[in-house]
């Protein structure tokens, strides 16, 4: 399976129908979303905005970021899935999310407390089916890695993230939030991957076959 991974679009919606013609010309199979769809926009602007990448006809999953609205965690579309809190699965790839990000000195719309994103991930893992490859797709980093360090050199990752990747040890998980720290990191097996901003043209591509491997590129 061929996997198109995006992240921090920050409403541009151009990038969106971008994502959507780079998602037919590859022919992949899933799109997903890792939050910060709109930069302080409301529900009827994430919407539409996703919608855009529902033109390949392929599933988009996605959860929301800490500038998203926290109403659209409910948000019902068509061929688009909040995954926030949930796990979805596609061949022998499952998906699970967790949206918003910890608390931020900006008081933005979507953040959850640490205590609030462990329940989050232990309520929803416990429900997970047993498949080749699990990945986490998240709009935080995990604490202390590569893909969680400001500019200014501070780490601003979830600690309940990092702890919860390295008890359970998903395949892969995908992240965003800290524009500055695109790339990858690994904690323990897992593989963590920063596509980079989607609003600057970054995206990953991941290919899934007896194993994975992953492509880092722009537009």
């Amino acid at each position: 399976m061929k996997v198109l991974v995006g992240t921090d679009f920050h409403s541009k919606e151009s990038v969106f129908k971008n994502f959507a013609e780079k998602a037919e010309k590859n022919k992949v199979d899933v799109i997903l979303i890792c939050g910060d769809i709109t930069h302080f926009g409301n529900l009827q602007e994430a919407c539409h905005l996703l919608s855009l990448l529902a033109g390949p006809k392929v599933p988009v999953l996605f959860v929301p970021g800490n500038c998203d609205p926290p109403s659209l965690v409910g948000a019902e579309m068509k061929e688009v899935i909040c995954i926030h809190g949930r796990d979805v699965s596609y061949g022998d790839l499952t998906f699970l999310g967790i949206g918003a990000s910890p608390p931020t000195p900006f008081n933005t719309p979507f953040e959850m407390a640490e205590d609030k994103i462990t329940e989050t991930l232990n309520r929803a893992f416990s429900n997970l089916p047993v498949n080749r490859w699990f990945i986490l797709v998240s709009h935080s980093p995990p604490w202390n890695t590569r893909l969680d360090k400001t500019s200014f050199g501070v780490h601003a990752g979830s600690i309940s993230l990092r702890k919860f990747i390295e008890k359970k040890q998903p395949s892969l998980v995908f992240c965003g939030h800290i524009h500055e720290a695109k790339g990858r990191d690994k904690i323990g097996r897992t593989v963590i991957i920063n596509p980079g901003p989607a609003r600057y043209g970054n995206y990953a591509i991941a290919q899934f076959d007896t194993e994975f491997t992953i492509e880092l590129d722009m537009f």
